[in-house]
C-alpha cells in the first residue's frame, strides 16, 4: 500500500485536529460503502483513530437503533471537524453514500470542514471523470433512475469531481498482488 499526498493516520493526534470553536461533536465524521470496506479497511481506520483518542463518527458504531438514518447521519457530518471518504469500487453505486458526499462538500464550503479523501482501490482519475466501470455504470444507473430529479444525479458528479481533485490517499493494492504473484511461482 501507498499513501501519497497526505499524512499517515497515526500522525493525526488530538491536538491537532481539535478546534477551539466548540460546535464540533465529533474531531471526523467516516463516509463509506459498508459492503467494500466495512470490515477491512475501514474498521482498521476506525480503530487507529480511536486508540489515538480521535473521536470518530462511524455509523455502526455511533447510529442509535431505531433512529431515522438519514438525518441522523447528516447532523453528524455537520457536526464534525474532518470528513474522511473511503472512495472504493461501489462507492457511487449508493445513493446514500453520494448524499453524504454531497452533505460534506456543502460543509467544506459553509463551516470550513477539512475533507480527506482515500482512493481505496480506485484511482483518483477514476473518481475526478466517472468514466470507468464502477464510478460510470453506477452514475448512469442513478441518472436513469433519478431521471426526473437531474439536478441530484449533477450534484453527485459535481461533489465526485470536487473530491477527486482533493489532496488525499491513493491506496494501492500492490502489496497484496505481489503477495499473490509470489505465492503462484513459490508452489
Amino acid at each position: 500500500m501507498a499513501f501519497h499526498g497526505a499524512s499517515s493516520p497515526s500522525s493525526l493526534s488530538t491536538s491537532s485536529i481539535s478546534s477551539s470553536n466548540h460546535q464540533w461533536a465529533y474531531d471526523v465524521f467516516l463516509s463509506f460503502r459498508g459492503e467494500d470496506t466495512r470490515n477491512n479497511f475501514t474498521a482498521h481506520l476506525y480503530a487507529a483513530l480511536d486508540r489515538n483518542g480521535i473521536n470518530t463518527y462511524k455509523d455502526d458504531i455511533n447510529l442509535r437503533r431505531g433512529e431515522n438514518i438519514s438525518p441522523e447521519l447528516l447532523n453528524a457530518i455537520e457536526m464534525s471537524r474532518i470528513s474522511v471518504i473511503v472512495l472504493s469500487q461501489n462507492y457511487a453505486s449508493s445513493s446514500w453514500c453520494l448524499d453524504e458526499l454531497v452533505k460534506i462538500c456543502d460543509c467544506k464550503e459553509t463551516n470550513g470542514q477539512i475533507v480527506v479523501p482515500v482512493f481505496y482501490k480506485v484511482n483518483p482519475s477514476e473518481v475526478r471523470y466517472h468514466k470507468n466501470k464502477n464510478f460510470g455504470e453506477a452514475l448512469a444507473k442513478h441518472e436513469e433512475i433519478f431521471k426526473d430529479d437531474r439536478m441530484k444525479v449533477q450534484r453527485w458528479k459535481t461533489a465526485l469531481t470536487e473530491v477527486a481533485n482533493l489532496s488525499g490517499w491513493h491506496l494501492e493494492n500492490r502489496f497484496l498482488e505481489e503477495r499473490k504473484h509470489f505465492r503462484k511461482y513459490r508452489a
